[in-house]
């Protein structure tokens, strides 16, 4: 690097300090963003998404501090860039007409197109021609309007409206619930999204795909883009930039759905190495064992050695902080991880009030436990403001998912989160419980009643399946159908 940032400086010139020097001198990369899961977010074990975790190599590389400010919308993000306020912008944009006299663009390896979704109870359309007298509804500042305008099959008479106050998130809850029939968003932020919003079809693409870039202010010289694309380039060819592609969305198209019958191989050939342990510190936390196997199953499908996109790792997938706190060395040990998956449940658990009964207590638990416990306060307080019952999970688990929208978070202490995937987690783990109560031959060992054991008996004898005594005798049970489509490990 040493040598790359030597040799743009001899190119950009001595009679004044470059913008490459100038960071180098301030020790500062200043980054403008807005939040996005494409982007930038708070993720459980930290700041991730795509944009931002190449921007980290790129100012670790350059050895300076990455500065990120946070920017309520892409009109925001081009504000500051226009008057050269910060030195990148990250927007999820592509090269635009518009952008040629004041922004220097550089592609970052991800390609996206705008394409066409509707209301599952809409009529499909396959064309802009469908669409005549329709709206389409589109976040401001997008790629979206430019095809709109340039797509030569498309019917003029096609109208669209721009919601400035939504980003992709709120377009696609919308649309959901059907206020919007028809919507555009990008494919690249559909993908991270759609698993969320099971009511929303994708209809058809517009335009070609085309990658997705950084922005630079046009008042800046070459030096920076250029040591930025020098950079992604020794990515490019190292492997680096396909792996961190992968991270983020290689699952996507894979993973939507875990079958039913993966799930019972895993139970017939994965649960029984492990079974043993988790009675055992599950016994030790005061614990349902059948709880702490079904958390260990969404999290990692009882994988020892399991990584996340984010680097969280083992059986139970506990982040390094985590696994210091409670005093767990080897998160890819399957004991260990299994020891520090009860310790810190147990931890999260006796965080939720006592005043909340259970199972309710559990399911705050165990949301606690996937997206921290400051943003499930967030939604609490949401639920109160909304006059619902801030204490039951019925009512909480209809705010989560306004974390991920800007319209809510941005009234939160707390912020940003992909508030879909909590109440994905919980309703995952409870329907794992119920099959592994449903299949285990006698009830598990129970605790001393008196540490306040985390027991779900009740809830499980509220599915639609037998009770437990009349479960199959072993674990060759067939899986009951209202488990249906699991949806993915997130």
């Amino acid at each position: 690097m040493v040598l790359l940032v030597g040799a743009v400086l001899t190119i950009a010139g001595c009679s004044r300090p470059s913008t490459l020097q100038e960071i180098l001198d301030e020790g500062v990369l200043h980054v403008i963003t807005r939040e996005a899961p494409s982007i930038y977010y708070e993720g459980r074990d930290g700041t991730t998404g795509y944009d931002y975790e190449l921007a980290k190599l790129f100012a670790d590389e350059l050895g300076v501090e990455l500065r990120v400010r946070v920017a309520e919308d892409n009109t925001e993000v081009l504000s500051v860039l226009s008057r050269n306020f910060a030195h990148i912008g990250l927007a999820g944009l592509s090269q635009q007409p518009g952008f040629k006299d004041q922004y220097k663009v550089l592609p970052t390896g991800i390609s996206a197109q705008s394409v066409v979704v509707y209301n599952r109870d809409a009529d499909r359309p396959d064309s802009l021609a469908d669409l005549a007298d329709k709206t389409l509804h589109l976040v401001a500042d997008s790629n979206h309007e430019h095809v709109l305008q340039q797509d030569p099959k498309g019917d003029r008479a096609t109208g669209w409206q721009v919601h400035p106050g939504l980003d992709a998130a709120g377009i696609l809850a919308r649309v959901e619930s059907g206020e919007f029939s028809y919507a555009v968003v990008s494919s690249n932020e559909l993908e991270l999204n759609h698993v969320f919003f099971p009511e929303v079809k994708e209809a058809f693409f517009l335009g070609d795909p085309e990658e997705l870039a950084w922005l630079f202010p046009s008042a800046q010289d070459d030096s920076l883009v250029n040591a930025a694309s020098q950079f992604l380039g020794k990515l490019q060819a190292d492997g680096t930039l396909a792996q961190l592609a992968e991270r983020f969305y290689g699952h996507l198209d894979q993973l939507n759905y875990v079958g039913a019958r993966t799930f019972m191989h895993h139970v017939e050939n994965r649960l029984p190495k492990y079974e043993s342990l988790f009675q055992n510190y599950a016994t030790n936390f005061g614990m349902d064992w059948r709880l702490l196997a079904a958390i260990g199953y969404q999290e990692s499908h009882w994988r020892p050695n399991a990584v996340s996109p984010t680097g969280v790792r083992g059986l139970m997938m506990l982040t390094r902080n985590t696994a210091s706190y409670i005093g767990i060395n080897n998160r890819m040990d399957a004991e260990e991880s299994i020891q520090g998956g009860a310790k810190y449940f147990r931890i999260v658990h006796e965080k939720i009030p006592e005043r909340i009964p259970e199972p309710d207590r559990t399911w705050f638990a165990l949301a606690s436990y996937n997206v921290g416990f400051g943003h499930l306060e967030d939604a609490r307080r949401l639920t109160e403001g909304a006059g619902k019952n801030p204490d039951r999970w019925m009512d909480v688990k209809e705010f989560l998912p306004l974390l991920a929208q800007k319209e809510w978070y941005t009234k939160t202490r707390f912020g940003y989160a992909r508030g879909h995937e909590p109440v994905l987690y919980v309703q995952n783990i409870r329907r794992y419980y119920d099959v592994l109560a449903r299949m285990t031959e006698r009830a598990p060992p129970q605790p001393d009643q008196s540490t306040g054991v985390v027991s779900l008996e009740s809830d499980a004898q509220d599915s639609n399946g037998p009770p437990e005594a009349e479960a199959h005798p072993n674990l060759r049970a067939g899986l009951p159908s209202e488990l249906g489509m699991i949806p993915p490990t997130l």
